[in-house]
C-alpha cells in the first residue's frame, strides 16, 4: 500500500478580473506526515516562476469545508454549492482559489483510508524523531 497520496485539483484564482483563470494544484498527503496536507503551485502558476507550496492541517481542510476554519495564514471556507475558498496570506499578499468540494472530499476520504482520522499518532515514530533531534548535541 502506498503511504503517499497526490491528487491533481483545477484551482480557481479568484482575481479583480470578472472571469477566474483556472489553474492546476497538487494536493499531498504523506503517511509520515499524518497531521498534514500539501497544496502546490507549479511555476507557471506563480508570481515568483517557482512552484508554490502551503503546508497545513488536514483537519483545517475537512472543518473548512463545513464552516469557516482558520486564523493564520491559511484559511478555508465554504462557498456556495460545491466550492471551497483556500486563502493562502503571505507577507507579498494574499491569493484566494476555489476548489470543487467534490475533488476535496475524495482527497480526505483517500487520507482517510490511508490514515484514519484520530488515529494519525500511530504512525509517528516520535524515539525516532527525538534521536535525530539529539544527535547534535553532545
Amino acid at each position: 500500500m502506498s503511504t503517499v497520496i497526490e491528487q491533481p485539483v483545477e484551482a480557481r484564482l479568484v482575481a479583480a478580473a470578472p472571469r477566474m483563470p483556472s489553474i492546476p494544484a497538487t494536493l499531498h498527503y504523506d503517511r509520515s506526515d499524518p497531521f498534514a496536507v500539501r497544496m502546490t503551485f507549479p511555476a507557471p502558476a506563480t508570481l515568483e516562476g517557482v512552484d508554490v507550496c502551503w503546508t497545513f492541517s488536514r483537519e483545517l481542510l475537512a472543518a473548512g469545508m463545513r464552516e469557516p476554519e482558520g486564523q493564520g495564514d491559511v484559511r478555508v471556507r465554504p462557498y456556495a454549492y460545491d466550492r471551497t475558498v483556500l486563502e493562502f496570506r503571505a507577507p507579498e499578499g494574499t491569493a484566494v482559489v476555489h476548489v470543487r468540494s467534490g475533488e476535496l472530499r475524495r482527497f480526505l476520504q483517500a487520507t482517510s483510508e490511508l490514515v484514519p482520522v484520530g488515529l494519525e499518532h500511530l504512525q509517528l515514530d516520535l524515539e525516532h524523531e527525538l534521536a535525530e533531534l539529539m544527535r547534535g548535541t553532545c
